[in-house]
């Protein structure tokens, strides 16, 4: 009896990896038909060779695109000085600032306003260490292998990030004009650095796992926490320098005449040339066709500061989005909107368009997902941050192209003296967030962010930070 169910069970086992290579894996007669799909035709020799000797982005360029996108808009924000970001992820940042800083030189007839964008990354990241390193401590009851501390350790640190980082951090630190601290090499190129500090920071992570752990009492893990905050802070003064406490700033107005000197803190320096309770006075929509429109969702963790608030938004239809867009634009204020940057970007016309490539014809096949199956898929995500500026209507009363201001300098080679233009059909598959000012959101809109908001898990599709 025991010969023979031995038998048995060999026999389903080599049903089962028979079924296995016949029904799961490439069998021979499986390749045998997909290698019929083989196209040996000259055309398809011609597009192989191309291919072996040239970018695929060159061979896809699509010389047939009528679109030619001009610098001419209906509506336009005005605004001076391009920023760079350089080898770094902070356009979250230098778009936050960007946004304010055009409001700060209308409202008082500033011939240019240049902040210093290392100033608050200084304190972004040691607000993101200190969110770690509580987290890892509110977390500690859960074993290592949890979902949520292996996300929280894969993400101990990271210079990306998204609006409710601005509004946190300048309110709490204010702002400097970017001569009080200036950029360094290390902020400029913040790979190594935020490599070493995740470095350290997963180290000391899991020194304070191993006290709570050993049943260590509150307080000393809190002065423990509190010892590897210093040696952060440490580390960041080597890499960006002290952050200014007090400083001396010449306002002059656009004829260059000297309106006052005086000595400022930063955060005296933010309320009197900018004001804005970033808090209260904007709103984070966004464009989620995964999730029902009109609901409001807040991200777990999505975040730059322990004590901060959560990204909370209400996600609405591209086409009220746009409106808010347009009213905001129309008033001369400029937006912060996040987008999947990369897709269909021409960099040397400085355009983004649907049509700027045909990878269809190249290949011979389609690409056919929508917006939410790109989003399940994780084929597309937020991933950088930008200024909204201008707007063009067309003749039907519709916008038909957006005009962006970027971070990435002004270079021949990263679009029009800094800026990019994008059309409306790719803001509509393309644009994931909007922050606008509450005066221009209609309240029956307002209303529904009174709502209680569904939490997503840090995990979330929608948690990338922008770059």
């Amino acid at each position: 009896m025991k010969l023979q169910s031995i038998i048995a069970l060999s026999a389903i086992a080599l049903s089962s990896t028979a079924f296995a290579q016949t029904n799961g894996g490439i069998s021979e007669e499986m390749l045998t038909e997909i290698r019929t799909y083989a196209d040996n035709s000259p055309a398809q020799k011609a597009i192989r060779n191309a291919l072996a000797n040239n970018a695929i982005p060159t061979l896809v360029v699509n010389s047939e695109n009528p679109n030619r996108l001009d610098m001419n808009f209906t509506y336009r924000v005005p605004s001076k000085g391009i920023t760079n970001q350089r080898s770094s992820g902070r356009c979250w940042l230098f778009t936050g600032q960007n946004f304010l800083r055009a409001q700060a030189m209308r409202e008082h007839d500033l011939p240019e306003l240049k902040l210093s964008q290392n100033y608050n990354f200084f304190w972004d990241q040691l607000e993101k260490s200190n969110l770690f390193l509580q987290s890892v401590i509110d977390y500690a009851g859960e074993p290592m292998d949890s979902r949520q501390n292996k996300w929280l350790f894969a993400n101990a640190l990271a210079d990306g990030g998204q609006f409710t980082g601005i509004a946190d951090n300048l309110m709490k630190y204010g702002v400097v004009p970017d001569f009080v601290m200036p950029e360094t090499y290390q902020s400029e190129h913040t790979a190594d650095m935020r490599q070493l500090l995740t470095w350290k920071l997963r180290e000391d992570g899991l020194k304070l796992r191993k006290m709570a752990a050993e049943k260590k009492s509150a307080e000393e893990i809190q002065k423990t926490k509190t010892e590897m905050l210093g040696e952060i802070y440490r580390i960041l003064t080597l890499n960006l320098g002290e952050p200014p406490t007090e400083f001396t700033f010449t306002q002059k107005d656009t004829r260059g005449n000297v309106v006052e000197t005086r000595k400022f803190t930063p955060k005296q320096f933010y309320d009197k040339f900018f004001g804005n309770n970033l808090a209260e006075d904007y709103v984070m929509i966004m464009n989620d066709p995964t999730r029902p429109y009109y609901k409001v969702y807040e991200i777990d963790l999505d975040r730059h500061t322990y004590d901060g608030k959560n990204w909370r938004y209400l996600n609405l239809p591209m086409e009220e989005i746009k409106a808010l867009a347009i009213e905001s634009i129309k008033d001369s204020s400029a937006m912060y909107f996040s987008c999947d940057v990369k897709k269909y970007l021409d960099r040397d016309g400085g355009t983004i368009d649907l049509q700027n490539y045909d990878y269809e014809s190249l290949y011979g096949t389609k690409f056919g997902m929508d917006k939410a199956q790109r989003i399940e898929t994780g084929s597309s995500s937020s991933s950088h941050a930008m200024t909204l500026v201008g707007v063009n209507i067309g003749e039907d009363g519709k916008p038909d192209k957006w005009l962006i201001e970027n971070s990435w300098g002004i270079n021949p080679s990263n679009g029009k003296h800094g800026h990019l233009i994008a059309t409306d059909e790719w803001l509509d598959e393309y644009l994931f967030r909007l922050v606008v000012n509450k005066k221009y959101v209609p309240s029956k809109t307002l209303k529904l962010l009174e709502g209680e908001a569904t939490m997503l898990p840090a995990w979330d599709p929608m948690f990338a930070p922008e770059e």
